[in-house]
């Protein structure tokens, strides 16, 4: 789940939940992750969607993105591999002041089950 860092002192009383520092193993911890409540981890950004004063009590109304395990799916490629490009300043422009370096790539993305993509809206604690 995607949720705010204005929800963290929310989360933090939720029953169940485990900060991310508490994990057993911390191999797998995200870099933004925050923690987890049951088999939710949560990862937190500030560039989260906050609609200010929309709820109906005028309070912001924070939503929450959930994708759940195999929702979505990276589909290989066959018979395409990828392409490193360098062109030296004096090829990519007049002045030869700027070069060039890009990845050239073949890669698609599926939703495999889209109702297991969910928008949570939610408000903080009083």
């Amino acid at each position: 789940m995607l949720a705010h860092t204005l929800e963290e002192a929310t989360l933090d009383t939720l029953n169940g939940f485990i900060h991310a520092w508490n994990y057993p193993n911390q191999n797998d911890v995200l870099y933004s992750e925050y923690g987890s409540v049951t088999n939710f981890r949560i990862l937190t950004s500030s560039n989260s969607v906050v609609q200010l004063a929309a709820s109906i009590n005028g309070r912001d109304v924070y939503d929450n993105m959930v994708v759940a395990r195999e929702a979505y799916a990276h589909i290989e490629q066959d018979g395409y591999s990828s392409q490193l490009i360098y062109r030296p300043p004096i090829f990519s422009g007049p002045l030869a002041l700027n070069g060039t370096l890009g990845v050239k790539f073949a890669q698609a993305q599926v939703i495999t089950q889209d109702t297991w993509i969910q928008n949570m809206r939610s408000t903080l604690a009083l």
